[in-house]
This record gives C-alpha cells, sequence and structure tokens, in this order.
C-alpha cells in the first residue's frame, strides 16, 4: 500500500532528495521514497550515520547513458525495487561546469552526461529519459 505523501517540505537544493534509510551496508543503501513504493538501491562512498527508519537528505548521483528529448508520459524511475536502470522526468537544473543535467523524475537524479553530449545543449522544463549506467550513488547532503 502506498502510504499518503509527506507534507514536509522539499530541500531547498533542487538536487537534494528527502527519502528515508530503509537499509545500509558499507558500501549501500536502500532508500524509500516516501509517498512511493520506491525502493531505490545506490552505493555510498561511507556509511551514513543516520539510523534505519529516519529520514537522509542528499543528492543521487548517476552516470546517464544518452539523454533523449521525450514528448509524452510522465516521471518515473525503473525498476521500483533496486538498481535505478532507467528514468524519465524534468530537467530542473544544468551544471555546464561539471557536465551534468539534474532531472527530477520523482526524485532527483545529478546525472553526468556522457562524452557524446553535453549539458548546455539541454535546456531546463524540457522532459527526458536516460538509460543509468550501474553505480548510481548516494551522497549526503552534509558532503554533496
Amino acid at each position: 500500500m502506498i502510504e499518503p505523501a509527506s507534507t514536509v517540505q522539499a530541500p531547498a537544493n533542487p538536487s537534494h532528495t528527502r527519502a528515508v534509510l530503509a537499509s545500509q551496508s558499507s558500501d549501500s543503501v536502500v532508500l524509500s521514497v516516501p509517498g512511493t513504493s520506491y525502493q531505490l538501491h545506490l552505493g555510498v562512498y561511507q556509511p551514513l550515520s543516520a539510523h534505519i527508519g529516519k529520514t537522509v537528505i542528499g543528492a543521487i548521483r548517476a552516470q546517464a547513458r544518452r539523454i533523449d528529448v521525450v514528448r509524452t508520459g510522465g516521471k518515473y524511475i525503473e525498476p521500483v525495487y533496486g538498481r535505478p536502470r532507467r528514468i524519465q522526468g524534468t530537467i530542473v537544473a544544468i551544471d555546464p561546469a561539471d557536465q551534468t543535467v539534474t532531472i527530477d523524475a520523482t526524485v532527483p537524479f545529478v546525472c553526468r552526461t556522457d562524452g557524446r553530449q553535453r549539458a548546455e545543449q539541454f535546456t531546463v522544463g524540457q522532459f527526458v529519459a536516460c538509460d543509468v549506467a550501474p553505480g548510481a550513488s548516494f551522497v549526503p547532503a552534509s558532503s554533496a
């Protein structure tokens, strides 16, 4: 059953997400996205200091394969449980210096472009989809 969406404000930084820590090991975490059934399996560079069941704020960083502008559909992350493999959503931020595009696909993903595409060829507000390479990670807000 999907729980009602939280009334807690979203993080001020558009690249940060608020999620619940469902589990963690020394090199990975499982984040539960409030108001959805998503259970995202992500890498971490060091264990989080938060306890299981507590809210964490940070950035989800990923390597995008080809980013395509799409015209139809909705925001999503595939699969619902596991390592993110495909996302679709709206571009909310672009960083040409870092060659990243932040895609709001239910939660924001900071996606580094591949060598064939450049961040500046996209614009905020575009609706896009992309495959996500293995190795997506969560960086806590204090480190992000």
